[in-house]
């Protein structure tokens, strides 16, 4: 028999709960406090929007225990979800501090605002732990968000630190931190690193806090790829016996400093640092710094260290510009400049793009009324729509003069190299992605996907009917060299890189569930066949079903796991039944079977999604205005009505017909199966319209 490790899950509202209640979805505890208690590792405790406070029943310090995850929205790093106050911890390395939240052992923080008011407050104390702080705000706390020490060793990823009275993050005695892709802005101080601490700081922007990083004692950090801008005094200052890891020849720092008040460097120990591969400005770095070149083998990496133009020295597009540059595909202005940030017009587009590719004519004779033939780029336009980058207007104009858009840069690129494969789920890494035209969406999801598209100076803000600047087309088109394997990849921290690469299947391209299919996968829920196909109108058997509800929602059980009398216990599904039946969404038969192999029906997946996540049922019958909703039985008709109402069925060919008996593809699960976590609101909604939300005859 396989062993499952069932994982509880205890809800909290502190404004309609009671810490009198069971704690479940529909009977919630008021207070964190009490869930604490109430639970039993592994957990999750699932927050509703409110306030953690005193005044709600909490007793601080609260303390999470190793095994516990506390989650709220990770989606807007905890806003409305907010755990203010403080109490007394006997720290074994600092003795008595004032925190909100003590995290233990492997325990995860996900999703909340923390907040600790009092003066020399710590809003979350990690001390000799392998925690995981994820998606968090932490933000006006009378010393700083987070406080690391001991042999700690946790993950602080993707969080906001914010006008802390001391320092955003501060890390002392052995502690080994991973903090990557954070945001510290208006603090005093963004970092502080103190002890033998040695984290890897990678990828964070630090911005607007009056220092950036301070180092101390024997701090041993390794910084990469970090954004360190615009603060009033400086970027990083080292003291004491300090040495960061600022890159060598076989990795290259990549971080940048710019437009920092005194310096971006500032040593004040006696002994010299290496810097290898970051962008500084030598006028603003004081003590003894060695600039040493990266080597022509590795990836290129601004330097900072002057320019073949007088205004782009330090530019985050400086190597991009240059590239292009050394390959005769753009050019500056005679008085030596480039002018990076100014528009570029339509006409000056397609003499970069004629110059750069040489590919097959598609669009012979394309001529444009606007165009003089004499015009200083008319061969230019012409063999740019002759291969099909360009178009022009409906009136037969190009006009030339005009300024060229992101998004229309983006599409160009995109048609004029025929790429293909785009997954409009990748557009979720953009916060603006509404303002894509609906006409770019595909161009704009394969771009992200070949690692087309450099945003600055934030890779989620994508602005794309903003005029496009010459230094962004440079990015643009060097990465599309890149994509075609005629140029070598720059580092770039502004190179927009999807988190998880979209599974792809050889028979799905096309289908009316496609994206369904290619959400799932995207979070590792469902597979395709070895052959690489889904074969998405094949029908899925109740074991498969089982097998995929169970690993899509974890449920928590709510009842004893069944022992089906056709189901062995080496059956390959064996453990995903036992988890889907003890958490309500699949049973058996009245003779004691499964009959696993059985294909299961559309309605039988509509009623188990509705039971197994215990979705409050509706008797709105006005729902049922389905052509065939007279086939609908009467047990079924509250659960039918209930996923209508949450927009979980999705029927195809004709939304207007439900079709419950018919046998489910393997298509139709994944869409529904899709519709269901976007109801308990564990993933994006898509635009289809196969999914039904009000039916009419």
């Amino acid at each position: 028999m396989v062993n499952s490790t069932f994982i509880t899950t205890i809800y909290v509202n502190p404004v309609q709960g009671n810490d009198a209640n069971a704690g479940s979805r529909s009977s919630p505890f008021k207070s964190l406090t009490r869930a604490l208690k109430a639970a039993k590792t592994p957990a999750v405790i699932q927050l509703a929007p409110g306030n953690y406070n005193a005044a709600n029943g909490e007793v601080f310090p609260i303390v999470i225990s190793g095994g516990v995850k506390v989650v709220g929205n990770e989606a807007n790093k905890g806003a409305g979800i907010v755990i203010s106050g403080n109490g007394v911890y006997q720290s074994p390395s600092f003795a008595a501090q004032n925190v909100t939240l003590l995290l233990q052992g492997d325990a995860s923080l996900l999703g909340v605002t923390v907040t600790n008011p009092i003066a020399k407050g710590t809003g979350v104390w990690i001390e000799s732990a392998t925690a995981n702080v994820g998606n968090n705000t932490l933000i006006n706390c009378g010393r700083e968000g987070i406080f690391i020490s001991g042999n700690a060793k946790p993950a602080i990823v993707d969080n906001m630190f914010r006008q802390n009275a001391a320092s955003g993050l501060m890390m002392v005695r052995h502690s080994k931190a991973e903090v990557l892709r954070n945001v510290f802005q208006k603090n005093p101080l963004g970092i502080a690193i103190s002890d033998f601490s040695a984290p890897l700081v990678a990828n964070n922007t630090i911005s607007d806090n009056r220092s950036a990083i301070a180092l101390s004692r024997n701090a041993r950090p390794v910084l990469r790829h970090n954004l360190i801008t615009n603060n009033t005094q400086g970027g990083m200052l080292v003291n004491g016996d300090a040495i960061p890891d600022m890159g060598n020849n076989q990795d290259a720092a990549g971080n940048i400093f710019r437009d920092n008040g005194e310096f971006d460097v500032q040593n004040a120990t006696s002994q010299q640092l290496v810097s290898v591969g970051n962008q500084l400005n030598p006028t603003q770095v004081k003590g003894k710094v060695d600039f040493i070149a990266v080597l022509e083998d590795h990836p290129r990496i601004i330097s900072g260290s002057g320019s073949i133009f007088s205004d782009l020295a330090g530019h985050w597009a400086a190597d991009f510009v240059e590239a292009l540059v050394s390959r005769g595909a753009i050019s500056g202005f005679p008085d030596g400049t480039f002018a990076p940030d100014a528009p570029i017009n339509r006409a000056q587009y397609a003499a970069i793009i004629a110059q750069t590719f040489q590919l097959p004519t598609i669009n012979p004779g394309v001529k444009f009324t606007d165009v003089n033939p004499k015009f200083w780029a008319a061969s230019a336009i012409n063999k740019a729509a002759a291969m099909g980058f360009i178009s022009g207007f409906p009136d037969g104009t190009f006009r030339p003069g005009q300024n060229l858009t992101k998004v229309q840069a983006i599409v160009s690129v995109v048609n004029g190299l025929k790429l293909t494969g785009g997954n409009s789920h990748v557009l979720n890494l953009y916060r603006d992605r509404a303002q894509i035209p609906s006409y770019a969406t595909n161009a704009v999801a394969i771009a992200t996907q070949k690692l087309l598209i450099v945003n600055y100076p934030q890779n989620e803000q994508l602005e794309p009917m903003r005029d496009i600047t010459r230094a962004e087309v440079a990015a643009l088109i060097y990465q599309a060299l890149v994509a075609s394997s005629q140029e070598q990849a720059i580092a770039s921290p502004y190179l927009v890189s999807p988190d998880v690469e979209m599974p792809s299947f050889t028979d799905i391209t096309g289908h009316w569930a496609e994206l369904f299919i290619r959400g799932l996968a995207s979070m590792n829920l469902t597979h395709g066949f070895a052959d690489g196909t889904y074969q998405p109108d094949k029908p899925m058997t109740r074991a498969q079903y089982a097998a995929l509800v169970a690993v899509a929602f974890n449920p928590t059980p709510k009842r004893p796991a069944s022992e089906f009398t056709d189901v062995a216990r080496n059956f390959w599904a064996y453990p995903a039944l036992q988890i889907a039946a003890s958490g309500g969404f699949v049973s058996g038969f009245g003779d004691g079977t499964f009959r696993p192999d059985q294909n299961v029906q559309r309605l039988q997946v509509i009623v188990s999604l509705v039971n197994g996540l215990a979705l409050s049922t509706s008797d709105n019958n006005a729902l049922l205005t389905y052509t065939d909703s007279q086939t609908i039985p009467d047990y079924a008709r509250k659960a039918v009505a209930t996923a209508t109402k949450q927009r979980i069925i999705v029927s195809y060919p004709d939304p207007k017909q439900l079709v419950p008996t018919r046998e489910a593809t393997r298509a139709e699960v994944a869409a529904m199966v899709y519709q269901a976590l976007v109801a308990i609101q564990r993933t994006s909604s898509i635009n289809s319209p196969y999914i039904v939300s009000t039916v009419s005859n």
